[in-house]
């Protein structure tokens, strides 16, 4: 077996309206087609080969921590994208740097989901 590259994440989430908001208006992730599924959700582009999949009518609720489940997307600039957060008045954590110069902030969408956005070193 040879894998490619990873194709999209998906996340069980209770109001498919609400993460739309988030990941469209927060992260400003375009939003893609969707095949016309019996059970309602959302798909967003993540650069230029990855998605994000949205599931609705998820019940239970999330149990994450930052350390344990979460998704990393790159950013260009760690330092934009902390003003862009404040500018929407988002709660996040960071910028902060790993041991190996990688800067990260993370925040969690509506459903308690983490996100990490992430910033090469030089």
């Amino acid at each position: 077996m040879e894998i490619l590259d990873l194709n999209h994440v998906a996340l069980h989430v209770q109001d498919v309206e609400e993460s739309c908001r988030f990941y469209g208006e927060i992260l400003d992730l375009p939003r893609m087609a969707r095949p016309a599924f019996t059970f309602p959700g959302a798909w967003f582009q993540i650069g230029p080969v990855q998605q994000l999949h949205l599931i609705g009518e998820r019940t239970a609720p999330v149990i994450v921590e930052p350390r344990g489940n979460h998704f990393a997307v790159r950013v260009k600039s760690i330092r934009a994208a902390e003003a862009d957060l404040q500018d929407k008045q988002v709660n996040f954590s960071g910028p902060k740097q790993r041991p190996d110069g990688m800067w990260q902030i993370f925040l969690r969408d509506p459903d308690g989901h983490v996100v990490e956005l992430t910033e090469l070193p030089d």
